[in-house]
């Protein structure tokens, strides 16, 4: 009964009033199309953490928090180290190198840009790197040893 009663108004509705619906879905999804997600998002440390020490752990898993999200989301990443004054390797650890238990270092490497480091964080930075990539290639081994 309600689909026969719904067939008639769909019939009897005017072709002026059926092309004016689909336009306007049209525009709708054409508004969603094109607020699409940008194709790189920007993380500042000194903003995540709140201040230019980059020092514990629990600071580095908010980064990690974020910096996870957006590679699942498939962004490009550009990673601001700009007004950090210290840096630890703990917090590295947590924030970037836990990466490599997640992703692949072929992801991490083509979404992952660090930006306005100085070059003594960024010798700590590759060393965490390092030491993460071969933690997770065999980590029981390393567990073993612990």
């Amino acid at each position: 009964m309600l689909a026969s009663r719904l067939f008639v108004a769909v019939r009897d509705f005017p072709i002026v009033q059926w092309i004016v619906l689909l336009q306007t879905v049209r525009n709708i999804t054409s508004c969603f199309q094109e607020a699409a997600l940008p194709d790189e998002i920007r993380i500042s440390m000194f903003e995540v953490v709140g201040g230019s020490l980059c020092v514990a752990s629990s600071d580095g898993q908010k980064v990690y928090d974020r910096l996870a999200a957006a590679l699942k989301a498939d962004w490009d990443i550009s990673l601001s180290f700009h007004n950090v004054t210290a840096m630890t390797a703990t917090f590295l650890n947590t924030a970037i190198g836990q990466l490599y238990g997640t992703f692949s270092e072929t992801r991490i490497r083509s979404r992952l840009k660090v930006k306005d480091i100085e070059q003594d964080d960024l010798v700590l930075l590759q060393r965490v790197v390092d030491n993460a990539k071969l933690y997770f290639k065999n980590p029981q081994r390393f567990d073993q040893v612990m």
